[in-house]
């Protein structure tokens, strides 16, 4: 337990880091995601996981794209912190697509409502994963 704390920030300290990025680039989501870019990857993966940031702003950093508008909704309205198991994007016929954070890494998600029927790690996750769907409709 020891090892894997190693490293790590407090709350606090990453508040601080948190504040004073989102202080510098306000609402622009191309300047967050630069300045987390420019992070020593083992705070990064950290602040990407917390409650500092919000789901779409962690979507953001990852995709450089922003969602369709629903989707973006409920990014806006959900800590990074929840990426841990998973936020839902969409809902479509019987599937339902989920944005996580594992390890560092984006995960775009299909299941059935009771699991996970596919995984996708790529930059272009999010399209696959509705090509997923319309083929498996």
């Amino acid at each position: 337990m020891q090892q894997e704390d190693e490293g790590k920030l407090s709350q606090g300290e990453l508040a601080d880091i948190a504040d004073d990025i989102l202080e510098r680039v306000g609402e622009d989501v191309d300047a967050l995601a630069g300045e987390l870019d420019m992070l020593d990857p083992a705070v990064r993966r950290q602040l990407l996981v917390s409650d500092f940031l919000n789901a779409f702003q962690v979507y953001y950093y990852f995709y450089r794209k922003a969602p369709g508008e629903l989707e973006l909704e409920r990014l806006l309205l959900q800590p990074a912190s929840a990426l841990a198991h998973g936020v839902l994007l969409t809902e479509l016929d019987l599937f339902v697509v989920m944005f996580r954070v594992e390890e560092g890494r984006p995960i775009i998600s299909v299941g059935d409502g009771e699991r996970i029927l596919a995984n996708f790690r790529e930059k272009d996750a999010y399209d696959k994963a509705l090509r997923f769907i319309d083929e498996s409709a």
